[in-house]
């Protein structure tokens, strides 16, 4: 994809979770983004196939880690290996976006950079792809970050927020506003005030900048980091590369680009108000009406594939008898309720989950106890 300045456009994919919340599926080398959660189709192939039509495959750069990037390689085995980048440890989203940054950079100098998860759900693709078309326009400015927000559908407590401000301009029919404001995920009160307002959006955390304006932005307000990945840059292409990455990547500071970048960003355009002082960043929200779920757990699935109220959803061969709304997952097993409702059911070959669909968000709580059991056959 060319931007009308032919400037490169990249996607960056982030895929380096573990999707805790999804065990027994989930596992440490085949986490959410892996597994045909809601579909044939692994999410981070959905993912994929969803930008297709705007990113080919060797302007895709993914972003996981060392347990992970083998099952990526055969997930997406047209994408040059190059492209596939592998965190040697976790540090959050400033830092694995600054990683895909830096490596753009060798490849195609001020790239832009649209930075997606690869483990969510988006019904209506063709409508994404308009936004996603506008923003990556707007961002083409030098010193733009753009990021999506979703039309909340209920007061949800687990979600950052964005404020918009003012009227909105229109770039390419899709309305555009600055942002006032991020918002840490709000208690039940304050959540039902946002809705309610109109002005607030979810934060799915898609964002998109030129390279540039991200590394400059990194060396603003997180000069730490910026020094350390200016360091690992010099290795990139290089044998050097893959022991320099050991070496510096830990250096770097665990912090989301949330609260990293796009945070001190807002509130720097605030204090300036309208005189913008050159180098000033400028962020922008676009709404995008998409039909988007985080798919943050299992009822989350339940509620995406219910076809009825009170209807089940197996996966497999199953059998209900005055049973309703549970989620059932066994491949090779039938599966026969009775007299059940509101339960998650999944079975592998060496677990088995049960629990409310209500307590669906503890299912990391198992995970965390395995850990702290030592229990790596399970995780």
């Amino acid at each position: 994809m060319k931007n009308s300045k032919n400037i490169t456009a990249c996607a960056v994919l982030l895929a380096g979770g573990r999707g805790t919340r999804f065990w027994p599926r989930s596992r440490t080398r085949t986490p959410k983004q892996l597994l045909d959660i809601v579909s044939s189709k692994s999410m981070l192939r959905e993912t994929v196939d969803r930008l297709a039509p705007l990113f080919a495959e060797n302007r895709l750069w993914v972003v996981t880690n060392e347990q992970q990037a083998a099952g990526v390689r055969r997930e997406l085995p047209r994408v040059p290996r190059k492209q596939l980048l592998a965190e040697p440890v976790g540090r959050n989203t400033a830092a694995a976006i600054g990683l895909a940054a830096i490596h753009l950079a060798q490849a195609h100098g001020d790239a832009l950079m649209a930075v997606l998860p690869a483990d969510h759900h988006i019904a209506d693709a063709a409508q994404y792809r308009k936004v996603v078309r506008a923003a990556m326009k707007i961002a083409s400015s030098p010193g733009s970050l753009v990021v999506l927000g979703i039309p909340p559908s209920r007061p949800e407590t687990g979600f950052g927020y964005i404020e918009r401000a003012g009227a909105a301009t229109r770039v390419e029919g899709i309305p555009a506003y600055n942002v006032r404001r991020f918002t840490e995920k709000p208690n039940a009160a304050r959540a039902k005030t946002y809705v309610a307002s109109g002005r607030y959006f979810w934060n799915a955390g898609m964002f998109f900048w030129r390279v540039s304006t991200f590394l400059e932005c990194l060396q603003k307000y997180l000069p730490k980091t910026w020094h350390a990945l200016g360091e690992l840059q010099q290795f990139v292409g290089t044998p050097r590369y893959a022991r320099a990455l050991k070496v510096i990547y830990p250096r770097l500071e665990n912090i989301s680009v949330d609260y990293a970048i796009m945070e001190p960003a807002t509130r720097s355009r605030a204090a300036h108000g309208k005189s913008l002082k050159r180098g000033t960043e400028r962020v922008f929200v676009l709404p995008a009406k998409i039909g988007w779920s985080d798919i943050g757990s299992w009822a989350a699935v339940h509620e995406l594939l219910a076809r009825k109220p009170g209807g089940n959803v197996s996966t497999g061969d199953s059998f209900a008898l005055d049973a309703t709304d549970n989620f059932l997952w066994s491949r090779k097993k039938f599966v026969a309720t009775i007299g059940v409702r509101d339960l998650v059911v999944v079975e592998t070959n060496d677990a088995l989950l049960i629990c409310p669909r209500e307590r669906a968000q503890d299912v990391g709580k198992i995970v965390k106890w395995l850990e702290e059991k030592r229990r790596h056959d399970l995780l």
